[in-house]
């Protein structure tokens, strides 16, 4: 699911070009799945699968896998269709230090959307 994010975004020079000045390494929990990405001036710079030991990150977005899975269906659900609505229902939980996520919080929802057309092409 994750694992695709590279060419999701790279390939959008309008959403990189947004992210232009996010630099930053976010953990993105899938159920028991771990995978840092890491994000260099807009650019996914890479994604690694866990398990990890101790990893470094700045924040961190962890949900159940069938929450990611309602979350990237072509079309979702109401409450799975965006990253505060699983927040809402209390599916997700955004941790560590929450200013580079909520400074460029438009960039961090598409490139989520990017990645729910990429998966569904």
């Amino acid at each position: 699911m994750i694992d695709g994010l590279t060419e999701a975004v790279n390939r959008r020079e309008s959403l990189v070009r947004r992210g232009r000045y996010v630099t930053t390494r976010m953990l993105v929990e899938v159920g028991d799945l771990a995978y840092l990405v890491e994000i260099e001036q807009g650019r996914i710079a890479s994604v690694r699968r866990g398990p990890f030991v101790m990893p470094s990150w700045t924040f961190a977005l962890r949900a159940p896998a069938d929450a990611w899975s309602a979350f990237f269906a072509p079309v979702p659900q109401p409450g799975f269709h965006d990253l505060f609505a699983l927040l809402k229902k209390r599916l997700l939980r955004i941790e560590g230090d929450l200013h580079p996520f909520m400074a460029n919080l438009r960039y961090f929802k598409e490139i989520f959307a990017a990645l729910r057309e990429e998966t569904h092409r």
